[in-house]
């Protein structure tokens, strides 16, 4: 039985819908395949549950009642526009799910993404309740946090079945977050440019988006990227169900390994639901334990950064920006995953060099168990499904690196914390790959992103109980490049400035005691929790775990067979030295008899230790080499897609680029687009701050104020660490050390000085003749009875550069690990 690529083909939203890649193979499973087949779905079964159905019928009552309130709540506002009966009976109302839920691969617990579609009588405001005015205001009260009594937000608030509300209204997509009933629920606002949601509404039709604005276009995308997938999926049930189970397998190796995070790199769900459906696509008719194994098989061998895409990007005509290939700000994209629904865009865009390599080593690993269990299958040992266990194992992240950064996260209340630490996740890998991965002489970097419900920030450091209590921490684990390295320490000061300045200084409103902390340790110095729920034995037995693993590393072990061999090869040359001594001084026949002796022992040592390292080195290269017919198909299948995109790139050119992609040679991030805007100037011959959402012109409201003291004539002194105000004021210590060399005080000039005045507060630190800080209590850093936590954006200056003026977030000399 064969199967075109036109039996694949659906109609959505009136639009016929085609695979964008031709299919690899439409074999039916044989018999042994069938057998494999069934080890993983009673593995599957047992393992990774669905929900029940006690469950899913609660959810279904909660949707249900969620739908009531919110037609309640947009007949309210037809009223309060005095809009006529017959136009609020008619406005109408629906709501949709995606992602998992809307899949019916959800785990039990797992939160539902929905969206509620209301006509353009209903606004933003209208389901956020800001910007309202009470009836008696008395024009002083604060009504930032007061909040309209009938608005969406406020009627699922006060819902006695809801808790744990927490609304976004700042964010690209705005969202009303909450548990009703239990069920955690995801809300989105879709508006749509019409005055009623008919009951015949079809929300795969592209119509829908004509004339919405940017939140909603992105809202409604999450259904209708669902609804594309599952079509183009289900051709037939069992198919569909083999998509489904596949999912399922995929999300729970994702989540064990620590790759299901769109927002940290990685990949999220609709990632991982696109990914595996590309593989259904070129493997329409294999059964689920074939497709697992060929899912790592594809993205092992993926020829990055060619996009994955389910269908070709087409283009309705409504002015809506459509993902392409060969756009200047698309070159730069590292691995992306376009979504199938109009308009197409990359859903990876977070992902990065250094994240790729994580994921593309995790491919390899997923890749090579599987292929074992499946030879192990033919070859009649794989006797137990258990042994899938393996597939699905929790990552060694915490005893994989030699070295681990800490980053804590702290807040002054449960509330104030929630939002800061949601603020600072979403850009926690930009810290990652754009400041530590691209500036420092890191071989490998990784971001996990688990969060450690614990406060592991230094004890020295001056945080309240109140702080250390709603606290959370982040890991990263790094590797050194020897290579690269300059000097004995790597100094991450300066990119914790440039993250806390560009990043962290655009949370608002920043309250005092929101801070973060950032810690080194080496993997013997992790804390015990680290460990907990991931090691049976706990920390003790990670350590065993990681001599173990350290050892059987076949680089370790070729590396100990090459230093053995050529120390033996060092004795053999000594040997052979004194042997001609030996006869050159005539010492006798039994010298010459033991050195032979002793020569011939060196010599079988040597000839075993080349066979080992031979063994090493040779069993890899073999495994790496080996040939299969279905990788044949596919890099045929690789090949067409390279040949469409109209690069003209030969098979070994794509490989040798994407191993340059994922080494870092290969600069993709940035590669385009990155060219400075033309900077302009303003009233004050400073330059101006460029576009903030481009980061194109950017100049640093820092480096700013420095061009304006400069051009008023003070003397800035700017290094890498750190830069500084000052004078050409001698200090005494300094003046004593001038005298010693003979240098009259009289030639130091006194600088000119001049009244300059910014917006921006600066902090002002005095020190005393000898040079230190003189302690000011909480200007400083010594806590008081009433001190809450370190103050937005006040750093504590420890250094002898003289008097003057301290930028915040430009610090004088600060070593790292400074406890604040």
């Amino acid at each position: 039985m064969s199967t075109s690529t036109a039996s694949l083909t659906v109609t959505v939203g009136g639009r016929i819908v085609s695979p964008a890649l031709p299919v690899v193979d439409a074999s039916l499973p044989n018999a042994s395949e069938q057998a494999f087949d069934n080890l993983l779905t009673q593995y599957t079964s047992e393992h990774i549950p669905l929900e029940p159905q006690e469950g899913i019928l609660r959810r279904e009552r909660v949707l249900k009642k969620m739908e009531q309130v919110c037609r309640a709540w947009i007949a309210s506002v037809g009223y309060k526009l005095n809009l006529p009966q017959d136009a609020i009976d008619n406005a109408g109302g629906a709501l949709y799910t995606s992602g998992s839920f809307r899949l019916g691969v959800h785990e039990p617990g797992a939160d539902i993404d929905t969206i509620l579609v209301a006509p353009n009588i209903c606004t933003k405001q209208d389901f956020f309740g800001s910007g309202y005015i009470p009836p008696d205001y008395d024009g002083e009260s604060d009504l930032s946090k007061v909040r309209d009594p009938n608005s969406l937000a406020e009627r699922i608030k006060r819902h006695p079945d809801v808790t744990n509300f927490v609304p976004v209204e700042e964010a690209a997509v705005p969202i009303l977050t909450f548990d009703w009933e239990g069920v955690n629920i995801d809300l989105l606002f879709a508006r749509l440019n019409s005055s009623s949601v008919s009951k015949d509404f079809d929300i795969d039709n592209d119509q829908v988006l004509d004339g919405v604005d940017s939140a909603t276009e992105k809202s409604l995308n999450g259904p209708r990227v669902t609804n594309l997938i599952a079509k183009l999926v289900g051709g037939t049930e069992e198919r569909y169900q083999t998509f489904l189970k596949v999912v399922r397998c995929v999300r729970k190796w994702a989540k064990a390994r620590g790759l299901y995070s769109n927002k940290m790199g990685y990949w999220g769900g609709v990632n991982i639901n696109i990914a595996v459906a590309l593989v259904v696509q070129l493997y329409p008719n294999d059964c689920a334990a074939n497709l697992l194994r060929k899912f790592f098989l594809v993205f092992k061998s993926w020829r990055w950064p060619n996009p994955i895409m389910l269908t070709k990007p087409h283009d309705a005509g409504l002015g809506l920006a459509v993902w392409n290939a060969h756009h200047v700000n698309n070159l730069r994209q590292v691995a992306p995953i376009i979504t199938p629904a109009y308009p197409a865009m990359n859903s990876t865009l977070s992902v990065s060099r250094q994240t790729l390599q994580i994921l593309h080593e995790e491919f390899c690993r997923g890749h090579d168990i599987m292929e074992a269990l499946w030879q192990d299958h033919k070859k009649g040992a794989l006797d137990s499904p258990d042994r899938f266990a393996t597939l699905f194992q929790p990552s060694d992240f915490f005893i994989s690196y030699p070295h681990y950064l800490s980053i804590c996260i702290v807040g002054p209340t449960e509330a104030e914390a929630q939002s800061w630490t949601g603020f600072v996740e979403s850009r926690l890998r930009k810290l990652v790959s754009d400041l530590l991965g691209k500036s420092l002489p890191l071989s490998k970097i990784q971001l996990w992103p688990k969060k450690v419900e614990a406060c592991v920030a230094d004890r020295t450091a001056l945080l309240t109980h109140a702080q250390r209590q709603n606290s959370v921490t982040y890991f990263v684990g790094f590797i050194i490049d020897q290579m690269r390295m300059r000097g004995s320490q790597l100094d991450i000061e300066r990119q914790m400035q440039n993250f806390q300045q560009w990043e962290l200084s655009r949370f608002q409103p920043l309250a005092q005691g929101m801070d973060v902390l950032v810690k080194n340790f080496k993997v013997k110095e992790l804390p015990k929790i680290c460990f907990d729920g991931i090691y049976e034995g706990g920390k003790f037995e990670a350590m065993k775990k990681r001599r173990k693993m350290r050892d059987e590393d076949p680089r370790r072990q070729k590396a100990k067979a090459d230093a053995k061999l050529a120390q033996l090869k060092a004795r053999m040359e000594e040997m052979k030295k004194k042997k001609e001594a030996a006869l050159a001084a005539k010492t006798g026949e039994k010298r010459k008899r033991e050195d032979d002796e002793d020569q011939d022992a060196v010599a079988e040592e040597m000839a075993a230790l080349e066979n080992t390292a031979k063994e090493v080195g040779g069993s890899a290269h073999e495994e790496a080499t080996a040939a299969k017919e279905e990788e044949a198909l596919l890099e045929s299948a690789l090949d067409a897609i390279q040949n469409d995109s109209g690069e003209g790139k030969t098979r070994e050119e794509a490989e040798e680029d994407r191993q340059k992609l994922l080494s870092g040679a290969l600069l993709v991030e940035g590669a385009a687009g990155d060219d400075d805007e033309e900077l302009v100037y303003g009233p004050d011959g400073a330059r101006l701050m460029g576009d903030s959402t481009t980061n194109k012109g950017m100049l640093s409201i820092a480096d700013r104020e420095a061009e304006i003291l400069k051009l008023s004539g003070c003397n800035v002194v700017s290094e890498d660490e750190f830069a500084v105000l000052g004078s050409n004021y001698v200090l005494p210590w300094r003046e004593r050390a001038l005298q010693k060399k003979n240098v009259a005080k009289k030639e130091v000039s006194q600088g000119k000085k001049a009244p300059v005045v910014f917006k921006t507060k600066f902090d002002v630190v005095e020190l005393d003749a000898d040079g230190f800080v003189v302690d000011k209590g909480d200007e400083d850093f010594e806590p008081t009875p009433t001190w809450q936590g370190r103050k937005p954006g006040f750093e504590f200056k420890l250094g002898e550069r003289g008097l003057g003026y301290y930028r915040t977030g430009k610090k004088v000399v600060v070593p790292s690990q400074t406890a604040y």
